[in-house]
């Protein structure tokens, strides 16, 4: 029986830079660390590279004048209603200096009590005093006299404010229900991540004009800006004072670029994922990580399957209380192996996609701060009890 189970390694590579030959870079970082280590890259191991160096070594940079353009093209001179955007100054201040710079007018509706992903604009015990209270669209002014002074536990900041200041042509308003914002204007920008299209639907069903979600902007190129033919700005981080790196494109691409690398220098072909954010939900602040639309834009195809297994801790809690620690490994490998070979519905794991659950360990493993761990090497995630 094998002493080590699924083993996870933060590989360092270089600083990665718009232009660079990311393919090569990352094979060689790996290569270069597998040897050092002692370790033997097998097929079975996975490779995640985060999309950022990977959007960055692409170039998919936008500035928030390309959001100006794009927003003026789409809404013309109409009063453009923001709908549930999420708080946030890394990922939405640049997106709406945008949005203010190409309309005329902005109106935006911040959800309450939180936002799509868990950041709070109130305390729950005073929206639990004030539910009945709470009915929008209410003007960022009223509900400050409402419910006071309130930021972020913590980034300190106050996002109606944050929000308010961007631009003199932006309103901020709260509200419980994103059909609000029609009360205000029929021209709407949903800027939700995950719950965009129901968003709009409900929004063309009450009656709205115009409707568009983020994907939407920047789904092609303006006067050579980055893009994202899928994602639009969804994704999207802070740049600089006037820029936006935005989600990748072409991952598929990219990853069989680094296959082909990796292949022609020792021979194997392991499985490869693109990641941003991990898809976990912070106990303590309530806060949802994935302010990302997808976990994974890009994965070999072995990584959108799921797992087929059995909950060993049920499997143990079953065998005879008197069977030797011998007997219950064999009796345990062989339920196991049976299970491979055989097409009925098992006792198992909560359902979820291969590249969602292992984004989520590199995400934990490389971090978004200074560790310089932009590429996951994952061994053994393959390997179940009965491996030898």
């Amino acid at each position: 029986m094998r002493n080590i189970g699924v083993s996870a390694y933060g590989i360092r590579t270089p600083i990665i830079n718009r232009g660079d030959n990311l393919p090569v870079i990352v094979a060689e970082s790996l290569l270069r660390m597998v040897e050092s280590e002692g370790l033997t890259l097998e097929s079975s191991d996975i490779i995640g590279i985060t999309e950022a160096v990977l959007a960055r070594a692409q170039g998919n940079f936008a500035l928030v004048d390309d959001i100006a353009a794009d927003v003026k093209d789409k809404f013309g001179d109409s009063t453009v209603g923001v709908v549930f955007p999420i708080f946030s100054r890394n990922r939405f201040v640049n997106i709406l200096k945008g949005i203010c710079r190409g309309a005329k007018n902005v109106c935006v509706l911040l959800e309450l009590p939180h936002d799509e992903v868990g950041n709070p604009i109130m305390s729950m015990t005073k929206f639990d005093e004030l539910e009945d209270e709470l009915r929008g669209p209410i003007p960022a002014d009223e509900f400050r006299r409402m419910v006071g002074e309130y930021k972020h536990p913590f980034t300190g900041v106050n996002y109606t404010r944050l929000y308010e200041d961007i631009s003199d042509n932006v309103r901020v308003y709260l509200s419980r229900d994103p059909r609000d914002i029609l009360k205000l204007t029929p021209h709407v920008l949903v800027c939700e991540i995950h719950n965009r299209e129901r968003t709009k639907a409900r929004l063309i069903k009450s009656g709205a004009q115009t409707v568009y979600t983020l994907t939407d902007i920047l789904q092609k190129s303006i006067d050579g800006s980055g893009y994202n033919p899928d994602y639009g700005v969804l994704g999207s981080n802070l740049s600089g004072e006037e820029e936006l790196k935005l989600f990748p494109r072409n991952c598929d691409e990219f990853i069989t670029q680094l296959r082909a690398q990796i292949e022609s220098r020792i021979g194997v072909l392991p499985e490869i994922m693109v990641y941003g954010d991990g898809a976990f939900k912070d106990p303590r602040a309530g806060i949802w990580e994935l302010a990302d639309p997808v976990v994974s834009p890009g994965h070999t195809v072995r990584l959108s399957g799921q797992p087929d297994e059995i909950k060993l801790k049920l499997v143990s809690d079953r065998l005879p209380e008197g069977a030797s620690q011998e007997e219950k490994e064999e009796a345990v490998t062989k339920l196991i192996r049976e299970k491979k070979s055989s097409t009925d519905a098992r006792e198992g794991t909560t359902p979820r996609i291969f590249a969602d659950m292992l984004g989520s360990l590199c995400d934990l493993i490389s971090g978004s701060g200074d560790k310089g761990t932009p590429v996951v090497l994952i061994k053994g995630y393959f390997d179940d009890y009965a491996s030898e």
